[in-house]
């Protein structure tokens, strides 16, 4: 019962994840001043007055006709109320609860009994073996590249992706490894005592996290069957003996966590190279009323 109470709040705290990064897109409106001209039909110019329109952003598409070819479309979306899970720092959420279990395990004689217990349960009646985890950690990953080929376009193009998975790696590998060797946590197996955290897992949450960066405004289903995967990953190390459940939790938050920075480091990356963003993007859109007129601007960077 334990172990199912730990596995809904694991998900309870990864839909919140996907929840807060669904929108990263930053909206920007400006207005412009109206400018009248003199006209028989309407008063001398010296009556009216200069005024500030907001474009009626509700009711945009309605005012635009979308045609089937060569058209553009409008999509204008309203300020959403900040709470925790679409804050600044509500990415951070998932992969620090994660990396928050694993250290409170180490000093926290409860939580080590029910790595134990939990280790028991599943070895007295799961008695087969499936080492096909050491290929499914690197699955998410090469989707991420492999999407291409189906004509699914990433959000980032090929190099910034590259940078992203090659610094996520970087950051991942360093962590675990130094984690590694300076806890000396012995594995189920007893083969050696490498076993806090898990690299499978961190690197099979690499890839996944990715995959769902990329890809989920194209369909959220996609980092769905990342995090699939990466999961099943963490679980087949626990049943071919070789990690705790401790250890599996703590990697996939590393492998998170070093994605969140990974993706900070890009706009640095840029500057370095003098790399010219190719994703900003700049949509300006006429608002029209009773005798105003205005202009809004959407700003995607």
């Amino acid at each position: 019962m334990k172990q199912i109470a730990a596995i809904l709040v694991f998900f309870i705290f990864l839909v919140g994840n996907i929840y807060a990064q669904k929108g990263d897109t930053i909206r920007v409106l400006i207005a412009s001043p109206t400018v009248y001209k003199n006209d028989s039909l309407l008063h001398s110019q010296e009556n009216l007055k200069y005024q500030f329109v907001l474009p009626d952003f509700i009711y945009l598409e309605d005012q635009f006709s979308i045609n089937s070819d060569n058209s553009v479309k409008f999509k204008i979306s309203g300020s959403q109320k900040k709470n925790l899970f679409n804050s600044t720092y509500s990415k951070f959420i998932v992969p620090t609860a994660l990396i928050s279990y694993g250290i409170l395990t180490r000093g926290n004689k409860w939580l080590q009994d029910l790595d134990h217990s939990t280790n028991h349960e599943i070895h007295e009646h799961y008695l087969g073996s499936l080492h096909i985890d050491d290929y499914s950690q690197f699955a998410p990953a090469v989707a991420v590249y492999g999407l291409d080929l189906f004509g699914i376009k990433a959000k980032h193009n090929f190099r910034d992706r590259t940078f992203i998975m090659t610094t996520s790696h970087i950051l991942m590998l360093a962590t675990v490894q130094t984690i590694k060797r300076t806890t000396n946590i012995e594995r189920p197996d007893g083969s050696n005592k490498h076993s806090f955290p898990s690299g499978h897992t961190a690197t099979a949450f690499v890839g996944a996290h990715i995959l769902f960066k990329e890809y989920k405004d194209v369909s959220p289903w996609i980092g769905i069957a990342g995090y699939t995967i990466a999961t099943g990953t963490g679980v087949l190390r626990v049943t071919n003996k070789k990690h705790w459940i401790s250890d599996v939790v703590t990697g996939a938050g590393i492998g998170m966590l070093s994605v969140e920075i990974a993706y900070m480091l890009l706009p640095v990356f840029h500057d370095v190279l003098g790399v010219k963003n190719s994703n900003k993007s700049l949509v300006i859109a006429p608002s029209f009323g009773s005798g105003t007129y205005g202009v809004g601007l959407a700003y995607t960077f």
